[in-house]
């Protein structure tokens, strides 16, 4: 450790902000596209479909759940174009986390969801509410409070990994870092600082769980 020089680093400084930058705002869009999926899909899963319905929604939950992000991103960014679909790097990265983290979040919502008291839907009957009353008045404030630990994790985990997002043109945190390593050859002091970039984001996101959680709580 005492052969530690991060003073290379020190001219790169000044790029720092807009990567950093760039990462959370795939982060957060790709969250924000996440929860919307999510709570679609969810809702919609824990349900009584007609056959095709669940099973369209039962393929997307799977494929994305059942291949790797970093194929889903290649397939998006390099494969759609060949069908006339072409974007931006950052919108290709903020879908692909969308739809890969609505996957698994989904499953999260729709089990929160079930976990709702079967005498709140029958209450709502009786007080007159439509189904779609009760699932958005009534059950979906419950559930999305019993989700509130598992949709924060599935938050840090998408900022983590925005990192895979380096293999596309776009300048983010860990295609910063490879950047600078290419023309510094200082690699140890490059990803220990990439490293507690996202520690502390990680971190600030945990906090930001526990408070959320004591505020669901006292609702």
């Amino acid at each position: 450790m005492n052969g530690l020089d991060f003073s290379p680093l020190a001219p790169y400084a000044g790029l720092l902000p807009e990567a950093l930058k760039i990462t959370l705002e795939i982060g957060l869009a790709g969250f924000i596209l996440a929860l919307a999926i999510a709570v679609a899909v969810g809702t919609l899963r824990s349900r009584k479909l007609p056959k095709a319905v669940r099973f369209l929604l039962s393929f997307y939950v799977e494929i994305f759940r059942g291949t790797p992000l970093l194929v889903q991103l290649f397939f998006v960014y390099y494969g759609l174009p060949s069908a006339g679909i072409r974007m931006e790097p950052v919108a290709a990265a903020i879908l692909t986390m969308g739809l890969n983290s609505g996957a698994y979040l989904s499953e999260n919502i729709r089990a929160s969801i079930l976990a709702v008291d079967k005498g709140q839907y029958e209450a709502a009957y009786m007080l007159g509410y439509t189904p779609l009353q009760t699932s958005i008045h009534i059950v979906l404030p419950q559930a999305m409070r019993i989700a509130v630990p598992s949709l924060m994790n599935g938050f840090s985990s998408i900022i983590k990994e925005t990192s895979i997002v380096s293999v596309l043109p776009v300048v983010e945190l860990t295609k910063l870092g490879n950047q600078v390593y290419a023309k510094t050859y200082h690699p140890f002091e490059i990803y220990i600082l990439l490293g507690v970039i996202y520690f502390v984001l990680a971190y600030f996101l945990t906090f930001l769980a526990k408070w959320l959680e004591r505020r669901a709580s006292k609702w």
